[in-house]
């Protein structure tokens, strides 16, 4: 398996997601040697790379979130070139500043407002998995809690009424934010999204964007491991 992580001036997670994916790529069925396991890091600027079977987005402040989170960043030589790729079924998964860039591009429906409070948002939140059913969700159970951080200012999730109901009846909704019961409220979201969404795929579910960040809590040294199951179930999927 081969994967590449796109880097904009501004990214912030870049490394951490390559630890993380790079880990299960070195434990995964496809790895030989240690060195298999090496994401490779793509530049904004670079239109042309390596075939990948795996596209990342990290989170971040691409070209520091100037206009609107992610508007500059979908129209760099790399993400032309990622959004060619994804429309012919290359996985693309965009974390937090990525998940903004994706519905930029308009590989992902919805947009994004400030969050409700106005305020940043930096904490551990629960999430319920909604579907086993993608490659990016197969290392988990439906109905499972998650505990996973943001880290976001911009984190409120928005699409017209008629475009929730598709996402609803078309399976399209990753993660939702929940209480320790698995329950939607309103105190267990953190920034006010649309019917507690924090991961949406695209329809063929080849493309996923959320706001949490499961590479920050991938690895028992980070105080959890709730993230790496979706790092080691796209591997297995894609190797």
């Amino acid at each position: 398996m081969k994967a590449a992580i796109i880097v904009f001036p501004g990214s912030n997670c870049d490394r951490d997601v390559q630890v993380a994916l790079g880990r299960s790529m070195r434990a995964g069925p496809g790895a030989k040697r240690a060195g298999d396991g090496a994401p490779v890091m793509v530049w904004h600027k670079d239109a042309d790379f390596d075939k990948v079977d795996l596209i990342v987005l990290p989170g971040g402040f691409a070209y520091g979130d100037y206009l609107r989170c992610g508007a500059m960043a979908a129209h760099s030589p790399a993400m032309r070139e990622v959004v060619r790729r994804a429309r012919k079924g290359v996985p693309v998964l965009g974390i937090c500043n990525g998940f903004q860039v994706l519905t930029e591009t308009g590989l992902l429906p919805g947009a994004f407002l400030p969050n409700a409070s106005l305020k940043f948002v930096c904490r551990d939140v629960l999430i319920r998995v909604e579907t086993s059913q993608s490659l990016f969700t197969s290392a988990y159970e439906t109905g499972q809690t998650l505990r996973v951080p943001v880290a976001h200012h911009d984190g409120n999730y928005v699409a017209g009424e008629d475009q929730l109901e598709r996402l609803e009846a078309r399976g399209q909704i990753a993660f939702r934010y929940c209480d320790q019961d698995g329950e939607m409220t309103a105190q267990a979201n953190p920034n006010g999204a649309a019917r507690n969404i924090a991961g949406v795929f695209n329809e063929a579910k080849t493309v996923l964007g959320m706001m949490p960040h499961p590479e920050r809590l991938a690895d028992p040294a980070l105080g959890g491991t709730d993230g790496r199951p979706l790092f080691d179930g796209l591997v297995a999927a894609l190797s």
